[in-house]
This record gives C-alpha cells, structure tokens and sequence, in this order.
C-alpha cells in the first residue's frame, strides 16, 4: 500500500528507531523464537525535541502496546505534542507496522503524528491519519 503522506526516514528518525531496539534490547524476556511478555520496543518525540520510550506488556487478555507504552510516557512527563512514533521487534526483527488497536488510537488523538514503517522503499514515515482509511472516528460518534 502506499501513502500520499510518505517521506523518506530521516537521521533523527533513524535516531528515534534507535532508541526504540535499544529500549526493547534491553528489556525483552524471551529469547530468539520463544514467546514472551515484552517483546516489542516504541519511541516517540514529542514537539520540543525530547525523546520516549515504551516496551508492550503482553497478555492474552489484551495489555498495551509498545507504543501506547511510549505516549503515555511522554504524557506523564507533561508532553501534549507527539510528532514522530516507531516500533521495533525484540532479536533484531526490524521496524514493525503498529496494530489495529494503535492506529485507532492514533487516528483518534494524533492524527498528524508521522509513523515510522517500513516499506519496499525502505523506512517512511506517515501520517497516522493515513494509516486507517475509512476508520471509525470516536470524536464524531460523541456528538
């Protein structure tokens, strides 16, 4: 699929993907192949510059995401402007697109957040708005 609002990966999101292998590197518990709780690293930035990082907690009952992980971080250091998100698998597994759940999430509450995938041109970022087309839109339904 392609993306109106795709722009090639820049040095400060590669630096931002860095961050987020290195978070999940350091924290996973499962080792190559095995299943396990924190298996996914997130990082987002935020407006001023600052950096975030989050890990999943993985449970069948649902658990959060990476990246939920990562925004509320950001949140809780008193960041309201997050601009650039990315995910990245535990062991090497590279830049992971974000799930059904987080880009509802995304398209609810920051959808001119730019995400980090990876695509056959290599890493872009988009616009969360763009990742779910036609999507249920939980500010319009409040009304």
């Amino acid at each position: 699929m392609s993306f109106s609002s795709a722009l090639p990966a820049t040095d400060r999101d590669r630096t931002l993907v860095e961050l987020a292998r290195q978070t999940i590197d350091s924290s996973t518990d499962a080792g190559p192949d095995e299943d396990g709780i924190h298996t996914m690293g997130a990082a987002v930035r935020v407006a001023d510059g600052r950096t975030f990082a989050g890990v999943n907690l993985y449970h069948f009952t649902g658990g959060p995401c990476a990246e939920t992980v990562a925004l509320a971080a950001a949140r809780a250091a008193g960041a309201t402007e997050p601009t650039h998100i990315v995910a990245v698998g535990n062991h090497g597994r590279g830049v992971k697109s974000p799930c059904g759940k987080d880009r509802q999430i995304f398209a609810d509450l920051y959808p001119l957040m730019r995400v980090i995938i990876d695509s056959p041109d290599g890493l872009v970022s988009v616009l969360a708005g763009e990742l779910l087309p036609a999507g249920y839109d939980h500010r319009a339904e409040q009304r």
